[in-house]
């Protein structure tokens, strides 16, 4: 495919963002994109700063379009994401800048948002920064950036084709949220609202039916090549353990806790994170966080970790976390929990239950991944 070497700058006008003074936010008005707002290719606003509309005449030259492209210049940088209408009338705060093409360039929007989100460019940016503690890159670096251009016929199939593996990924992430809430419909619709009791379930102390167990390892010789769980390892709300390693690599040198399969891996900080995880192997984890062992006869480990991800044990652990900067709950706090204890019997078949929905959602996962594996082979063929 023939292709053309161009300058960001040749053919994009790249404008800087407004130095916002947060005193002066609103809750309605013109919306201001910050740079905690741009994530990678989308924008996220589920906490919305505004500015009054009396200060639009000022902030003329900073106001943002439909489907405008925004990218990070401080902390991770390099991040680009379209600005939806949805979002309008929004400006552009300072670290944040906005790319528009310029009048009669032969360049696809969305092929520039696409090479933009590749890790070619995100890696260029991260090379090209300055700052060792926090990132920043320099507007004048983006207008000298350069990149190939192809035809604008093979611009078009490019972005199709992009689109569609992207469009393929966006369901196959759907059908996981759908699956996750399919689980917690089938534990409200058998067990009842527990923060009402409306099914008369005898209420239990925790230690009637599980315990925290703090066994202490600090022999890192002997479990060297055992999985370390730190709490950055655990995914919020689906409690699923990803991207960690072992006791050697990550060169663990204070006490960890020793989890098996029969645990459950509970992070302490940030308890709103709702990190709560069923580890199918033996261990070590974090001592910030517990390993807490359900009592066999009285309580069903999965039935339990979903209890402890609930609204319920939420509006409980979260009236304990009074510190600002790191949140945190202890031992006394976690084993002071009562909750409504259904039958055993009743635990395990909403256990079976999950276990037949997390079939499902395995198989999810692996086309998933294969969609994803698919388009970084496309992207580095595209722009690597």
């Amino acid at each position: 495919m023939d292709k053309t070497l161009v300058k960001l700058g040749d053919v994009c006008d790249i404008l800087n963002g407004y130095a916002f003074r947060s005193e002066n936010y609103t809750k309605s008005g013109i919306r201001v994109i910050r740079i905690q707002n741009v994530q990678k290719g989308f924008i996220e606003d589920n906490n919305p700063e505004f500015y009054p509309d009396s200060y639009y005449e000022e902030l003329e030259n900073y106001m943002l379009y439909k489907n405008d492209l925004l990218m990070s210049l401080t902390g991770n940088v390099g991040r680009v994401a379209i600005l939806n209408e949805e979002l309008l009338p929004a400006a552009l705060n300072q670290r944040v800048a906005c790319l528009r093409l310029k009048n009669n360039i032969s360049i696809d929007k969305k092929y520039l948002f696409h090479y933009l989100n590749s890790d070619f460019f995100e890696n260029k940016c991260r090379e090209s920064s300055n700052g060792s503690a926090q990132k920043n890159l320099k507007t004048e670096w983006l207008k000298n950036h350069s990149f190939f251009v192809y035809s604008l016929d093979q611009q078009h199939k490019i972005v199709a084709t992009l689109d569609q593996v992207n469009d393929l990924i966006s369901l196959r992430s759907q059908q996981l949220e759908q699956l996750d809430l399919l689980i917690k419909s089938r534990f409200v619709e058998m067990f009842g609202d527990f923060t009402v009791n409306n099914k008369n379930w005898e209420i239990c102390s925790f230690s009637d039916f599980a315990i925290i167990d703090g066994n202490m390892i600090n022999d890192f010789e002997k479990y060297a090549d055992y999985p370390h769980i730190g709490i950055d390892s655990i995914e919020k709300e689906t409690g699923e353990l990803k991207g960690y390693r072992t006791v050697k690599e990550d060169n663990v040198i204070s006490g960890k806790y020793l989890f098996t399969p029969e645990h459950i891996i509970y992070s302490k900080i940030r308890p709103n994170l709702n990190k709560v995880a069923l580890p199918n192997f033996t261990g070590l984890c974090s001592a910030d966080s517990y390993p807490i062992l359900p009592i066999k006869n009285k309580c069903n480990r999965v039935f339990l970790a979903y209890n402890m991800r609930s609204k319920f044990y939420l509006d409980y652990i979260l009236k304990f976390c009074k510190r600002t900067n790191m949140p945190k709950v202890n031992r006394e706090q976690v084993c002071s929990f009562k909750s409504p204890l259904p039958p055993l019997a009743l635990q395990n078949q909403f256990a079976d239950f999950v276990t037949e929905v997390e079939k499902q959602k395995s198989t999810v996962k692996q086309s998933l991944e294969q969609l994803e594996t698919l388009k970084k082979k496309l992207m580095q063929d595209y722009f690597g």
